[in-house]
């Protein structure tokens, strides 16, 4: 089946009113191919202004991260219903950055994306190998284990997007090709339909999040399980757009 281009965008921990004022508004002002779904995520502070600016019909807004649970004594954690509350509509779960700075492992990856598609909002799930990891050869190991623990946790994947990250190719000016990139998307799909079934693994749209740009993004568009982009630095730049419209 086709799968629709699907590309998100991570502000990371950048941005104020002004620039995200700026990026939406290109956005809005943008033709944007319109086979794209395309996701947005400011910092928590600007959830809620952002979607208040998104004027497109294909464009979302989502949260960088939430916690897994709705409400209580979790002083400086996310809320999926209050995520949901603002008009945001996805999460980003399990970033490398998360995972490397944070400290968070797989089984708390897991439970919060579990929770979140529980509570019907949209995950964008990080799965990815560090350089070590890429040089000892494992990262079908790696990528394995993370996905492993999200199919104990998550009985609905028809919210989840799968965001394949090598994390040793981000801001570091390294890439992996396109070629690349399409065998371990092959390989992940094909783990998932092991997992959940041919029918659903099919449908299972997996990004690549490895430093995608204006000018690389169209090399991938005929891989056929490279179904879109989680774009990082990117995001805040014109480029965005090119990215958006690189199967056009």
């Amino acid at each position: 089946m086709a799968r629709n281009f699907f590309i998100g965008g991570n502000f990371k921990l950048n941005g104020s009113k002004a620039s995200i004022k700026e990026i939406v508004d290109r956005l809005n002002d943008s033709k944007l191919d319109p086979n794209a779904e395309v996701v947005i995520c400011p910092p928590a502070p600007y959830l809620g202004y952002t979607v208040d600016l998104t004027k497109s019909p294909q464009v979302s807004v989502g949260a960088q991260n939430a916690y897994l649970k709705a409400s209580g004594a979790f002083t400086g954690e996310n809320s999926v219903d209050q995520i949901k509350d603002v008009g945001a509509k996805w999460v980003i779960i399990g970033h490398s950055e998360r995972r490397q700075y944070f400290h968070e492992d797989d089984k708390l990856i897991a439970e919060k994306t579990a929770f979140a598609v529980g509570q019907g909002v949209g995950v964008i799930l990080c799965i990815g190998e560090t350089l070590e990891e890429k040089k000892a050869g494992t990262t079908l190991q790696v990528v394995e284990r993370q996905l492993q623990a999200a199919l104990e946790t998550c009985n609905d994947w028809s919210k989840i997007v799968v965001a394949y990250e090598p994390v040793w190719a981000i801001g570091t000016g390294l890439a992996a090709t396109a070629e690349d990139a399409q065998d371990i998307h092959h390989s992940i799909r094909e783990f998932l339909a092991k997992k959940l079934g041919e029918k659903v693994a099919s449908e299972i749209r997996i990004l690549y999040g490895g430093s995608a740009n204006g000018k690389n993004a169209s090399s991938f568009k005929d891989k056929a399980d490279v179904d879109g982009f989680l774009v990082g630095g990117a995001s805040l730049k014109p480029e965005f757009v090119d990215i958006i419209n690189s199967r056009l």
